[in-house]
């Protein structure tokens, strides 16, 4: 068998002997331009056929090739009744006709024989499909191929799936057979959708605006604040290098040392587990520049996304719609708002002051206690006591929030356990304030500002999904709402330890200039330069101002977040520089990409992501490493039984 297959493909190397600028030249279309003195070819479009084997893609051929003889590359999707088989690339389909006299015997059985998934070679001539055989949901549905020789240049192994996007697989599966995956229909879409806007930024950046593409490095050391990061040992006795979780101190640097913009398709790092929007590797746009505002760096995303936005997608109005951080909390109840639907939280303290409601007047005589509602149209008709039931203990067990529904029947009757303490008064004030209806549900919500508005924003969420599996269009799929978010507090008080700051976003941010005098007296007070953008409810970039003054960032590590300002001395010492002013953003590509294609989870939109775990399941990563290998990095490891990281199951969040 080796032999027939080595003879074949000799056959076909002396098929591919020309020489490559001929075959470019003979397959020139009217949208290239050549460059008369270098004889160049300047393509308009992509030249997929070039430097291989084939003279056209499996997606390509309509009627205007009639009687043109082709070759064409790819796998065997089907075979049907010994009459044609269908060829598919990363292009589309093309049916292919067997012969059905005698000399093509040899050529039919080839084919016919040939396992699903064999990578074949087909040349033949392209003819029109018989009267009503023409078929509309083909690409290539006006034509056919006639086969005149066929090779196959490697067979396919029966397969623990099949290459179909309608047959159902476990993600632990695909996950495993990620080379497999990859060919189906909709990961090519997904990657190569990816690859094109990739680019598309790309010639935005640099060609447009003159920005700097800039590789920094993936070993660094570890500096405080931010997620966790990974450490990787060094030869050098207990020392070790460390991931960036992203390339934060390196951009700054590179402003310092005059690159005044600069951009990167940066791999960055964090030490946690995977969700359906991140991953322990992942990848932003990394940008940054000198001598820039917030609305400066604001109009540069805007008009990226809107140069690199797929046609397909509709166009992208600008400029995007602003919010504060403080609005977003109080009517979304979180910094990343889904705006793409109503339902906001509305403050119905007025209202229920006088309610002889104990825990209302607990939660009022408490400082920033409030009442907080939100109204779901036609909600009666959709969601059940055991729906309302199920989502008072979610809020419950999530923040220790208790909830309050109020059920509006279609006769104009309510519901609630609230019973004879919602006077005639109240229950008029509350659908003056609400705008609630007959069918409508009022959520309540009575305590601290920021608990009630959090509890009634994962409640927003909650109700749109449940009203969206009874068949209710509440988020428009083909909607893509952006949102600039900003004024964000430059500090928060520690999960552990209320009484200690940490960092909003990281310890580079720059405080508000109207917060300045604060941050020696009351630093928990002060408003960041920070902006993040919100796509869909999804936070997909991140960004700020930064500190350039080298006393103002030691005073906010030292004083503030009481980090150890050793581990930061050499940015320390950068900013002594002649630091200009400078500021920047970073874009999730992975979860800006999953957005635009529909899919629930970033996994999609890379070639070969990580499990919830972080553990590649198609090579067994991380693994066990001997103690021969560890020697040099001076490392020991202590085995315990019973705490292997085997992984089964499908990788869900």
């Amino acid at each position: 068998m080796s032999l027939r297959v080595g003879l074949k493909l000799l056959s076909l190397c002396r098929f591919t002997r020309r020489p490559i600028f001929l075959r470019t030249l003979n397959m020139t279309h009217g949208n290239e331009i050549t460059n008369n003195k270098s004889g160049h070819v300047d393509k308009r479009t992509p030249d997929l056929n070039s430097f291989v084997s084939r003279s056209h893609t499996c997606g390509e051929l309509c009627s205007t090739h009639i009687g043109q003889d082709v070759t064409l590359c790819g796998w065997l999707q089907y075979q049907r009744n010994d009459l044609f088989v269908i060829l598919r690339d990363f292009h589309g389909l093309t049916q292919i006709i067997l012969p059905q006299d005698e000399s093509g015997f040899q050529l039919k059985t080839l084919l016919n024989e040939a396992p699903l998934e064999s990578v074949v070679l087909v040349r033949g001539t392209v003819i029109r499909r018989p009267p009503g055989q023409e078929n509309p949901k083909m690409q290539t549905g006006e034509i056919e191929v006639q086969a005149k020789q066929a090779y196959v240049l490697n067979p396919c192994k029966k397969l623990p799936f099949e290459i179909k996007d309608a047959v159902k697989k476990s993600e632990a599966l695909r996950m495993q057979y990620r080379y497999l995956d990859i060919r189906s229909a909709q990961m090519q879409h997904n990657l190569r959708l990816r690859s094109k806007m990739v680019m598309k930024m790309r010639e935005y950046l640099c060609n447009l605006h003159g920005f700097v593409d800039v590789e920094t490095p993936t070993l660094f050391k570890r500096t405080p604040g931010g997620a966790k990061e990974f450490v990787v040992p060094s030869r050098e006795p207990g020392k070790f290098y460390s991931l960036p979780q992203s390339p934060q101190q390196f951009k700054q640097l590179l402003m310092i040392g005059g690159i005044d913009r600069y951009f990167q398709v940066a791999r960055c790092y964090r030490d946690e587990g995977s969700k359906p929007e991140r991953q322990p590797e992942f990848t932003q746009v990394d940008i940054e520049m000198s001598f820039v505002d917030q609305v400066g760096i604001q109009r540069l995303i805007e008009g990226l996304l809107q140069y690199s936005w797929p046609e397909e997608k509709g166009p992208l109005e600008i400029p995007f719609p602003v919010m504060s951080y403080a609005e977003a909390m109080s009517s979304y109840g979180c910094d990343k708002p889904d705006t793409r639907f109503q339902m906001k939280i509305i403050d119905v303290t007025s209202c229920l002051r006088s309610a002889e409601l104990v825990f209302v007047q607990e939660s009022l005589s408490k400082p920033c206690g409030c009442v907080k509602a939100i109204r779901i149209p036609s909600g009666a008709k959709f969601l059940k006591r055991k729906d309302l039931d199920s989502m008072k203990q979610l809020v419950k067990g999530l923040y220790n929030q208790d909830v309050m529904p109020i059920t509006i029947t279609s006769d104009g009757s309510w519901k609630s356990a609230l019973g004879k303490h919602l006077t005639e008064e109240i229950r008029k004030n509350l659908i003056v304030e609400t705008g609630a209806e007959n069918g409508d549900i009022i959520l309540l919500a009575s305590g601290e500002h920021n608990s009630a508005c959090t509890a009634l924003g994962k409640l927003r969420l909650e109700v749109a999904s449940r009203l969206e599996d009874c068949g209710i269009n509440v988020r428009d799929p083909a909607a893509y709402n952006f949102l600039w978010v900003v004024d964000f507090p430059l500090f928060l008080p520690k999960e552990d330890n209320a009484q200690e700051l940490e960092s909003a976003h990281h310890p580079f941010t720059a405080p508000n200039l109207e917060d300045m005098e604060l941050l020696y007296t009351d630093p928990a007070k002060v408003r960041s330069q920070h902006y993040d953008l919100v796509l869909n409810g999804s936070e997909i970039g991140g960004g700020s101002i930064r500190i350039h003054n080298s006393d103002l960032q030691q005073w906010v590590l030292q004083h503030v977040l009481k980090e150890d300002v050793s581990l930061l001395s050499h940015l320390l010492e950068a900013l002594h520089s002649g630091a200009p002013p400078h500021g920047g953003i970073a874009l999730g590509l992975d979860r800006l990409i999953a957005i635009i294609v529909g899919s629930p989870t970033i996994r999609d939109v890379i070639a070969f992501p990580k499990s919830f775990r972080g553990r590649d399941l198609m090579s067994n990563a991380p693994d066990f490493v001997s103690s021969e290998d560890l020697q040099p990095y001076h490392i020991q490891v202590t085995y315990r039984p019973g705490a292997g990281t085997e992984e089964t199951g499908e990788p869900s969040a």
